[in-house]
């Protein structure tokens, strides 16, 4: 029972990455998802989250019109579409069954590394 979190990697500032996370042992379609990300030196932050349904969304005002999140319940997937990154947007993202990392999801990834850099 896991989720694996990939799509990470080094990018140039403006350009586009993917982050996905799959479930596997358990339904996604059970919970809301949440994508949070920790810079060096910061706590980690909550950057977009979805719910149930998929019908509603949140995005953190630093990456609002740049991020997109989805999810496709058939595969038991969640992606973050990241576009137009910039060096801030450096961390480690981590996924998670939860729109709160304080409510304890029931499952989170391991993390994905995004640098952006030139």
């Amino acid at each position: 029972v896991q989720l694996q979190a990939s799509g990470g990697g080094l990018v140039q500032p403006g350009g586009s990455l993917r982050l996905s996370c799959a479930a596997s042992g358990f339904t996604l379609e059970d919970y809301p998802i949440g994508w949070f990300r920790q810079a060096p030196g910061k706590e980690r932050e909550r950057i977009s989250c979805i719910s149930i349904s998929g019908g509603d969304t949140f995005y953190a005002d630093s990456v609002k019109g740049r991020f997109t999140i989805s999810r496709d319940n058939a595969k038991n997937t969640m992606t973050l579409q990241m576009n137009s990154l910039k060096p801030e947007d450096t961390g480690v993202y981590y996924c998670a069954t939860a729109c709160s990392w304080m409510a304890q999801p029931d499952y989170r990834g391991q993390g994905t590394q995004v640098t952006v850099s030139s």
